[in-house]
């Protein structure tokens, strides 16, 4: 079934002086929930809350675990470009992760592999039950997805500054990024 484009303006007002890390996935801070007003309205994630579902395929269309608990594969939608025209890919989400705040999963994931442009997997030192809660919940800031190439052509600053949108799936976030 083909997806119409969106249409309109959304007008989003906050009580609070925004902050310029909160425009960054990687800035974002574990506990904190304001930041996560900006990420949902700006960015996708792989997966995230969505109306009725506290745990969906955002950017991601599918994920599964190892029957050990090591191990956690997500298929990548395919087709996805970020607001500048750079596709969405598996390395995105290998830095992304990398950039996230949050020792705790920092520390229970082993690697974080790019198995393809459209598969990534992360191993884990041990079996952790809370992994997909901390990764795919409004927990972390992790499962945002941030691109790689524009980030490093552009800085933390111009990133803040220009704020380079991902979203997937329509009706779900900021609506930048071409399927």
């Amino acid at each position: 079934m083909a997806q119409t484009k969106p249409e309109g303006e959304m007008k989003f007002a906050l009580y609070v002086t925004i902050a310029p890390a909160w425009f960054d996935p990687g800035e974002a801070q574990p506990g904190f929930f304001t930041p996560f007003w900006m990420l949902v309205a700006l960015h996708d994630a792989l997966v995230r809350p969505l109306p009725g579902n506290g745990m969906a395929p955002a950017l991601a269309e599918s994920w599964s675990e190892s029957p050990d608990k090591l191990t956690y594969e997500f298929k990548l939608r395919q087709g996805l470009k970020f607001h500048n025209g750079d596709p969405f890919t598996s390395e995105d989400v290998v830095f992304s992760f990398k950039r996230a705040k949050g020792t705790q999963l920092q520390e229970k994931v082993k690697e974080v592999i790019a198995v393809d442009p459209y598969t990534v997997r992360f191993v884990l030192n041990e079996p952790w039950p809370d992994f997909m809660t901390m990764y795919g919940t409004l927990a972390s800031g992790a499962s945002w997805i941030t691109p790689k190439k524009y980030f490093e052509k552009v800085g933390a600053d111009g990133f803040k500054q220009h704020c380079a949108v991902a979203s997937g799936r329509s009706g779900t976030s900021g609506r930048r990024l071409d399927e």
